[in-house]
């Protein structure tokens, strides 16, 4: 007999039977065949969640709040609440922080992270209460606070870049309630900038055996944020405002309002234009001197120019922008008027040191000449801003603004920034290229730096890939111009893979004539032929395409702006080379990452980026910037020049000699005025190309390298990569920010064919001029730079093909 078919059933007297109570759950249970109880167990009781904390709410005023917010906001922060912000924050912790917010210290931590917040943001030094940006911090800080205390004081430090980690984190292992939701504002993880460089909060072993090229980003143009300077602030903002390339006709004269208050502030942050404490007989001096010391010297005050009048016959200080007026004489303007400036008699510091062209902004000293009627003493016309002033000034020395190095004007010590952030002044908190702002991020991107690179001293042959390999004009129509290439890929495809450059920058013009312009190179069906021979060129070097990023920089003679042009002038910043020429070379990367991932079987990520002239590189974020333009800017700068006569070796002393260091008969410094220049000035040495056949021309050296460094100086002292008129050098007005060299970026690359090729150090900025790929006056050579990341220096290499 089967047991299971019948099975043994026993029968239990109803005194002894037990009452199973039902279950809560009304859904049965699953199949008893599977030996499930007809009801399932009991689950034990959740343990009680402890109650949020409640406040009473009180009803707060400002003026009760105003001590505290001062104390918190302004002498902790420096910053400034305007009566709005402050009504909003008494609302704020009177609702959340309730009766206790003076006697427990609510109220103080609230403000300290809402300032901290609002710093993160890149807030300006007023906040702002009606605001986006504090209505959002507010919106975060609201869902933070429980019982009038934050309790997420480690997410709020860590929120940006790191929100998504933290997030995931907390979902995988449950703990949902440990912490309240942080509500994420759209540009949170811009505002630190580390996002972007993919970086998380991990150990530092695991960053050794990165590849640099992670950290590597190009800005063009076009992406990096729009920021002005607010005179009244002291602060960059951004504009909000989308650009146009038709924009109002205000926005020509706001483009040389903001390039007058940049270089004033910076201007008045130096040391020759600040009153010392300590009166000392020595005469100041427009002559270059390391920012980061100070001296003991007489200090200088501007003359506003509107300020001019009823003071004939005074000697003034002008600062202002050169133009030629519609009589066709030369003026000087700032933001209060215009004057007529006579250079006749007046000299340039440092003699034949620099350029001086209308269009950029110079310091005149000399004296002023009222006119002799008194009707035409005042203000008219509409010549300058404030308008005309009657008579003229008589210049007698014309120097460029000082310029500023990078880690004073952000606001860091050491040499080359590497220290920690100085309590100065600086605007270390402005996120200027949109990877991170120096406060937020630079501390921790130099360490990685350090990791990556190996930067632990001025060493050359250290393991490691840190080059970029720079290449000047080169023409793609030209056969010799492709041999040349060939060579230089050849040299690194036959060296060590971890020798290889982290990018390769090709600079234009890539033809030598104005594409669909009627000029020689042919139309569009040609050009584009000349980058599909380009594409054959690098896929004979997979390793390179594999590992390396190749970026394209064009030039005047590149569409499509060519076609208007015609190879002249085109209007900055210009756009990068159109897709439509460049399909076969990005199809050339394709194929060889795909070969590398079947060979290798792991993934490269080579890639071919066309970028927009001006770019910039930025590499560990903040850490490096490096602006590469294509200009030929020495010709137009001797096309426009001002000329001064010659000094008068034999001449007496004339009064613009206050304006010069002392000097002994031999032309060397006295030794009572001699300066210490700091180690970085010291040490900067300028790479200028030897001739290999023996005879070397001392002569030619020296002018090249003093033409390189009249250039340079002219063109940092500006801070700005077009400082013409626009007449001479179109610009967009509303993308003008593009050309500010403020603060100075770690390397410059002003690609000139024109000029001779150097190397050379002003101001911690290295700046560099590869020249055209093929040498000039040199048969068979190919010349370019390598451009060494560790040491942030560059020198010219040149190879026989």
């Amino acid at each position: 007999m089967n047991d299971q078919s019948n099975p043994v059933t026993t029968r239990v007297a109803p005194l002894f039977q037990t009452v199973t109570p039902a279950h809560a759950n009304i859904i049965p249970s699953s199949s008893p065949a599977f030996a499930t109880p007809i009801h399932p167990t009991r689950l034990p009781k959740p343990a009680l969640q402890q109650r949020k904390p409640t406040v009473l709410p009180v009803v707060l005023p400002a003026v009760t709040l105003r001590p505290l917010a001062f104390r918190i906001f302004t002498k902790k922060h420096n910053l400034t609440l305007n009566s709005a912000s402050l009504q909003i924050l008494a609302s704020f912790i009177g609702k959340y922080c309730g009766s206790g917010w003076r006697e427990e210290g609510l109220a103080e931590n609230v403000l300290d992270e809402a300032a901290k917040s609002w710093k993160r943001n890149n807030g300006g030094l007023i906040v702002e209460g009606d605001s986006k940006e504090f209505k959002d911090i507010l919106q975060n800080l609201e869902g933070c606070v429980s019982g009038g205390k934050i309790q997420t004081q480690r997410d709020l430090s860590r929120y940006g870049s790191f929100l998504k980690q933290e997030m995931s984190t907390n979902e995988a292992s449950g703990d949902n309630d440990s912490r309240p939701s942080l509500v994420p504002r759209a540009d949170s993880q811009t505002s630190l900038g580390m996002s972007g460089l993919d970086v998380e909060d991990e150990d530092e072993q695991d960053f050794q055996a990165q590849d640099p090229r992670q950290f590597l980003k190009v800005v063009g143009a076009f992406e990096q944020p729009r920021l002005r300077y607010d005179a009244h602030k002291k602060h960059f903002e951004k504009l909000t405002a989308a650009p146009s390339l038709f924009p109002d006709p205000a926005h020509k004269t706001i483009l040389f309002r903001n390039r007058y208050n940049l270089i004033l502030q910076r201007l008045l942050r130096n040391e020759s234009f600040q009153a010392p404490t300590i009166t000392v007989s020595r005469a100041p001096s427009l002559q270059r001197s390391s920012s980061t010391i100070a001296t003991a010297q007489q200090a200088y005050k501007l003359t506003p120019i509107a300020n001019l009048l009823g003071r004939s016959g005074s000697s003034h200080v002008l600062l202002g922008l050169l133009t030629i007026a519609p009589t066709g004489t030369l003026a000087i303007s700032d933001l209060t008027g215009s004057i007529t400036l006579d250079v006749q008699h007046a000299r340039p510091i440092p003699e034949d040191g620099a350029w001086f062209t209308p269009g950029m902004i110079v310091i005149v000293d000399g004296i002023y000449e009222e006119e002799g009627s008194a009707a035409s003493s005042g203000l008219g016309g509409g010549g300058g801003i404030g308008g005309t002033i009657g008579g003229k000034f008589m210049g007698l020395s014309v120097g460029g603004p000082p310029c500023e190095r990078r880690e004073v004007t952000l606001g860091v010590g050491g040499a080359n920034g590497e220290g920690d952030l100085s309590a100065g002044g600086g605007f270390g908190w402005v996120d200027f290229l949109g990877v991170g702002s120096e406060r937020a991020a630079g501390s921790r991107m130099r360490k990685l730096e350090k990791i990556v690179l190996g930067r632990q001293g001025p060493q050359e042959d250290a393991a490691g890939r840190n080059k970029f390999a720079i290449l000047g004009e080169s023409n793609l129509d030209s056969p010799k111009s492709m041999e040349a290439l060939k060579k230089v890929l050849a040299v690194y495809a036959a060296d060590l893979e971890e020798h290889v450059p982290i990018t390769f920058i090709l600079v234009g013009n890539f033809v030598r004539h104005a594409v669909v312009a009627g000029g020689g190179s042919g139309g569009s069906i040609e050009y584009k032929e000349y980058f599909n021979s380009l594409a054959s060129v690098l896929s004979e070097y997979p390793t390179i395409l594999q590992a390396s990023t190749f970026v394209f920089v064009p030039g005047d003679n590149d569409p499509w702006a060519s076609a208007f042009s015609a190879g002249a002038a085109t209007v900055l910043p210009r756009n990068g080379i159109p897709e439509l020429f460049t399909s076969r070379v990005k199809r050339a990367f394709t194929a060889a990452n795909i070969e590398a991932e079947r060979s290798l079987g792991s993934k490269t990520d080579g890639e071919a980026i066309w970028t927009t002239n001006p770019t910039r590189l930025t590499l560990f974020g903040s850490t490096q910037e490096i602006v590469v333009f294509r200009d030929d800017i020495s010709g137009r700068l001797r096309r426009s020049a001002l000329t001064f006569q010659k000094p008068d070796v034999n001449g007496s002393e004339n009064s613009s000699d206050r304006l010069l260091v002392s000097e002994d008969m031999n032309g060397n410094a006295s030794s009572d005025d001699q300066m210490e220049l700091d180690a970085a000035v010291e040490d900067a040495e300028s790479h200028v190309p030897v001739p290999h056949n023996g005879q070397t021309n001392n002569s030619a050296i020296q002018n090249d390298l003093q033409a390189a460094r009249k250039l340079v100086k002219t063109i940092l002292d500006q801070g700005d990569l077009s400082p013409f008129p626009l007449s001479t050098r179109p610009v967009f007005w509303d993308h003008a920010d593009a050309l500010r060299l403020y603060p100075l970026p770690t390397a410059l690359v002003l690609v000139d064919p024109e000029a001779p090729p150097y190397a050379v150090t002003y101001e911690g900025c290295h700046v560099m001029n590869p020249g055209p790929l093929v040498a000039e006056g040199r048969k068979g050579a190919a010349r370019w730079i390598e451009f060494d990341a560790r040491t942030r220096r560059g020198k010219i290499r040149e190879i026989k093909y």
